[in-house]
C-alpha cells in the first residue's frame, strides 16, 4: 500500500520522514501508512498493520521506530506522533479517531 498524507501538503520534513518509512513499507506490504503536518512543528504519522496483532504496544513501538531511527534529527524530532494499530483496532482507538479528525493546534 502506499504511504499518503491525508491532509494538508507534503513538505521536506515530510519527505524525509516518508523516506524512513519506505523500508517499513517495503518489509510489510500490507501496511496502511498516513502522515500529516498539525503544525510548523508536528507530525502525526500513523501505521496501520495486521502484523502487530497480538504485539504489545511497546514490541510495536520498538519495531517501527528501527525505521524512523534512520531519519535525519531534525525532521525526526518533529515526529509528535505515533499511532500503530491493526486494522482491527482502527474503530477503537481514541488516537486514531483525533487522527482522523484532528482538533486544530494553535501554534
Amino acid at each position: 500500500m502506499a504511504i499518503s498524507i491525508p491532509r494538508g501538503q507534503s513538505d521536506e520534513t515530510i519527505e524525509k520522514i516518508v523516506g524512513g518509512l519506505r523500508t517499513y513499507e517495503a518489509n510489510h506490504p500490507k501496511a496502511k501508512i498516513d502522515l500529516y503536518r498539525q503544525n510548523p512543528v508536528s507530525v502525526r504519522v500513523r501505521i496501520v498493520d495486521p502484523h502487530f496483532a497480538g504485539k504489545s504496544k511497546s514490541e510495536r513501538s520498538q519495531e517501527a521506530w528501527k525505521y524512523l531511527d534512520n531519519v535525519p534529527d531534525e525532521a525526526h524530532s518533529d515526529i509528535s506522533t505515533l499511532i500503530l494499530l491493526t486494522p482491527d483496532e482502527l474503530t477503537k482507538s481514541f488516537a486514531n479517531m483525533d487522527f482522523e479528525d484532528p482538533i486544530p493546534s494553535d501554534l
